[in-house]
């Protein structure tokens, strides 16, 4: 089978020609589409192929890697980003399965590395992402009565990892463009209302949390399921704390701990208290959120910072 390369580029002279080299004999085309570079970016993608389109900014991801994958034309799209990197031992797994993956799988799924170094927000230092797709999907009946379409994509899991190396973080980016999304009144769904609590309680600063207040009061009033009302609420709750509004932190703080907490809400407190220089009271909110919760939005939440902050409350108050 043979494999279109499809990336969507802005601004990556630094981490481009990396990439392409991890690739390049993997790919039987290049397909690069800059969305509207200012340095030496296309300049670098010429180097490697002739396939080098311009695209006009939309506002939208995939409206950006719709159009790259409307110019592939073998078999399999391989979906890039420039700050990926594949090793040797990785490109070696990569060509076999190019010569032994069966026609009919239609997603190979790749390990996607480095997640936690890079302050990503996954909770998973390495987790499969669909990386490989098969350009043309051909429909067939199945079953010898009551025949029905095959819809569910045929999915291979492989053992092929590729490492996540971004040279800075995309949270500023990202968080700009759901609050833009959402003052412009657009629904988000629950995958990306989800992406949007996880990146504003990872990266974001207070102007971030302002912009988002009032879309997590309404997602909060409104949640049918426990998990986006505990998100929604952590999120709030960390605003409130940082602007030092008590009562309104205390509202959200409690909808929580009444529905047996998550991790981000028992370190919230915790950090509450702790500013309030009540280290004994912070220290158990701090032990709640590392052994007795689990998280939803941030890994850390459960180990690295109630652990480190239980250490502080030892130091300061003398407690064992």
């Amino acid at each position: 089978m043979t494999i279109s390369v499809c990336m969507i580029v802005k601004n990556e002279e630094k981490n481009l020609a990396a990439c392409l080299d991890c690739l390049k004999e993997i790919a039987d085309e290049i397909v690069i589409v800059d969305t509207g570079s200012e340095d030496n970016t296309k300049a670098i993608a010429a180097e490697y192929t002739d396939k080098v389109y311009d695209f006009v900014w939309t506002g939208s991801f995939s409206d950006a890697r719709n159009f790259a994958f409307s110019k592939a034309e073998m078999d399999y799209i391989y979906s890039a980003d420039a700050d990926e990197r594949i090793d040797e031992e990785n490109r070696k797994k990569f060509l076999l399965l190019k010569k032994a993956l069966l026609p009919e799988v239609e997603i190979v799924q790749m390990y996607y590395c480095n997640q936690l170094e890079n302050n990503t927000i996954y909770s998973f230092d390495k987790e499969y992402r669909p990386k490989l797709y098969k350009r043309i999907r051909h429909f067939i009946w199945q079953e010898k009565i009551h025949e029905a379409v095959a819809l569910e994509p045929v999915v291979y899991d492989s053992d092929i990892e590729i490492v996540h190396k971004p040279s800075s973080g995309h949270g500023s980016r990202d968080l700009a463009v759901f609050a833009d999304m959402v003052e412009k009144g657009e629904v988000l769904s629950k995958r990306l209302t989800d992406i949007y609590a996880k990146e504003l309680y990872i990266t974001g600063k207070t102007e971030d949390y302002k912009r988002a207040e009032h879309f997590f009061i309404k997602t909060a009033e409104e949640a049918k399921e426990e998990d986006i009302l505990k998100q929604a609420c952590s999120v709030l709750a960390k605003y409130y704390r940082l602007t030092g509004e008590d009562a309104a932190f205390m509202k959200y703080a409690l909808k929580v701990t009444a529905l047996n907490g998550c991790s981000e809400m028992c370190y919230e407190i915790g950090e509450y208290y702790f500013t309030k220089e009540d280290y004994q009271e912070a220290a158990m909110w701090y032990y709640n959120a590392a052994h007795e919760t689990e998280p939803l939005l941030c890994a850390a939440s459960r180990d690295e910072l109630p652990l480190g902050r239980l250490e502080e409350c030892r130091k300061r108050s003398n407690i064992s």
